[in-house]
């Protein structure tokens, strides 16, 4: 997993994608799975994790797909995370299968294409997309294309990808600058912002009744960490903050779903990180000098069994974003430098990198 590249995986996506989309899934693939917060989850299966409460986690390697979530409310349904297009038309059938209820809401946990790109199948089956104000600013900022400058991130990716070609990008159009909070008497989700982390505009999807938290790519479970849009001194923040919440499910938007621990360390990974880098810039080392230091940062954190699964072709990357944060300087420019990995990125975690 580790070892594969993000342009590989966008092609490998690409070329089976219409696959993908036209696929008939069995009614044992569509039944969701009642589990306990131990069972291991499965790619591309609904898991249930409480009474109206669904977890699916995607299937990166292959098509690309972010997690996603939904809740059952009353009378309608709130899903968490649009995905690519592909991810949403691939959601929706097993959200049918589960419910008659119509789709209102669509939650943006942040502005990545493998998580908002997909708004418009879902607005089409008549979901709002929902998100904190920190998503849109950021869209305008980086969807230039779509708000009338030169070619933007979805120009971008829409060659490699056709499903996205195939569509349109839908900002969320209901925003909120602190928390939003949906509550039906027997279901209450509170969609909040706790800071700064994979970028502007993370926001969490919490279930205080359930103890479930959703933390789209501001937690992920394995090498998917992107930092080129986001801020890794705040980062360690945030997930301060989030940990405060005291969650017993996490569902992080990549990789598989765990338990209470996996804020932890996820959290300690970049407090390795920031430790690590720190040491070279305070006994001065030049840029150079720190670049050549990652194989020698990279063995250490994979000398650590909780953290090793952290570690993939992004760590270059990282190391280079926590250097020029802490020095407002990069890398020597080269083939594959930070700024390269951030034209390619196609919204997910930095995986085209090498270390």
């Amino acid at each position: 997993m580790c070892d594969v590249t993000r342009r590989e995986m966008l092609i490998g996506g690409a070329a089976i994608l219409g696959l993908a989309a036209t696929n008939t899934h069995g009614a044992v693939e569509l039944a969701s799975r009642k589990t306990s917060p131990m069972t291991p989850p499965e790619i591309n299966k609904v898991d249930q994790l409480a009474e109206d409460v669904y977890f699916h986690e995607g299937d990166l390697l292959t098509h690309g797909h972010c997690n996603n979530g939904w809740i059952v409310f009353e009378d309608y349904v709130l899903v968490i995370d649009a995905g690519y297009p592909s991810a949403a038309k691939l959601i929706l059938p097993k959200i049918r299968a589960i419910t008659d209820k119509p789709i209102r809401f669509a939650f943006d946990t942040h502005h990545h294409g493998d998580h908002a790109y997909g708004n418009q199948i879902l607005v089409d089956n008549g979901a709002v997309p929902i998100a904190h104000t920190g998503v849109l600013d950021e869209m305008k900022r980086y969807e230039t294309g779509y708000y009338g400058g030169a070619p933007g991130r979805w120009e971008q990716t829409a060659p490699q990808r056709p499903d996205v070609k195939e569509t349109r990008l839908k900002p969320p159009s209901v925003l909120f600058p602190k928390d939003l909070i949906f509550d039906d008497g027997k279901h209450r989700v509170e969609l909040m912002h706790l800071g700064v982390a994979h970028t502007h505009g993370d926001a969490f999807a919490w279930l205080p009744k359930e103890r479930i938290v959703f933390t789209g790519d501001a937690c992920v479970n394995g090498p998917f960490n992107f930092v080129a849009d986001g801020n890794v001194e705040q980062w360690i923040k945030t997930l301060d903050a989030a940990k405060t919440l005291g969650a017993r499910v996490i569902c992080p938007g990549h990789g598989p779903r765990d338990v209470t621990e996996l804020l932890t360390v996820q959290q300690q990974f970049f407090q390795m990180l920031w430790s690590g880098v720190g040491k070279l810039v305070s006994a001065h080392k030049a840029a150079e000098d720190v670049r050549a230091a990652v194989p020698a940062l990279m063995a250490e954190v994979k000398g650590n069994a909780g953290l090793a699964r952290y570690v993939g072709t992004g760590f270059g990357g990282q190391v280079e974003k926590v250097y020029t944060e802490m020095t407002g300087r990069g890398f020597p420019a080269q083939p594959k430098s930070a700024a390269a990995g951030r034209d390619v990125h196609a919204h997910a975690h930095g995986l085209s990198r090498l270390a």
